[in-house]
């Protein structure tokens, strides 16, 4: 009894030991995964879709890798690292997409479930933000409109994903997020354009009164 006993604390403390080697390699995969993925965003914010697409490429092998590491191992592959990187890949991929005016790459193409997919999409909203505001430095224009839109898009469709968290991984919190930003949005985007009104009124005014030729004074 002892013997069998120890034959099975053995068989056990190997596979613990294999599993936990897998994840540590899961772990490092998904913080390589994540790095790539908030390159190629930080990349496309500075216009660089050349580099935005290498990170992007470097993503898609790595979350190839962990998909494969973890194959055997559902556990881990559902736990909060691995779903949380690719969560971040699949935003990588759709706010690259977005502001490049691409179509949007789909969970099978990216091999990804649908709630680390959906998660991602809700964080593309506070990416678009961002380039929103950074257009609206230089004024008002269709890119913000369209981006704008794209934003109203994505929380119409986030809005009817109403399921457990079990299910979804957060996402309804993830989508009352989502409105809160772009409501904030629309309300700096429509001051910014009032503004932008008014200052090209007070130059086309300016420039009547330049053109007014007043008498001159009689000596």
């Amino acid at each position: 009894m002892n013997h069998n006993l120890e034959d099975l604390s053995d068989q056990i403390r190997e596979a613990f030991e294999r599993q936990n080697k897998v994840r540590d390699e899961a772990l490092a995969q998904s913080r390589n995964l994540t790095r790539h993925a908030a390159r190629a965003i930080r990349a496309i914010h500075r216009e660089d879709s050349s580099q935005a697409h290498e990170h992007l490429s470097e993503a898609d092998k790595l979350a190839r890798e962990l998909r494969e590491g973890l194959a055997e191992f559902p556990d881990l592959y559902f736990s909060g690292y691995a779903q949380d990187a690719l969560k971040e890949y699949c935003e990588a991929h759709l706010t690259v997409a977005t502001i490049l005016n691409e179509d949007w790459p789909t969970p099978d193409e990216l091999q990804v479930e649908y709630a680390a997919y959906l998660n991602g999409m809700s964080e593309v909203v506070g990416e678009l933000r961002r380039r929103i505001m950074d257009i609206m430095r230089e004024g008002h224009s269709q890119e913000v409109e369209r981006l704008l839109e794209v934003m109203e898009d994505i929380y119409t469709q986030l809005v009817t994903m109403d399921f457990p968290d079990a299910l979804t991984y957060g996402l309804r919190r993830r989508t009352d997020i989502a409105r809160s930003i772009i409501e904030r949005t629309q309300a700096d985007v429509t001051v910014s354009y009032r503004q932008q009104q008014l200052e090209e009124r007070i130059n086309d005014l300016s420039a009547q009164l330049e053109e007014i030729k007043l008498p001159s004074d009689e000596a």
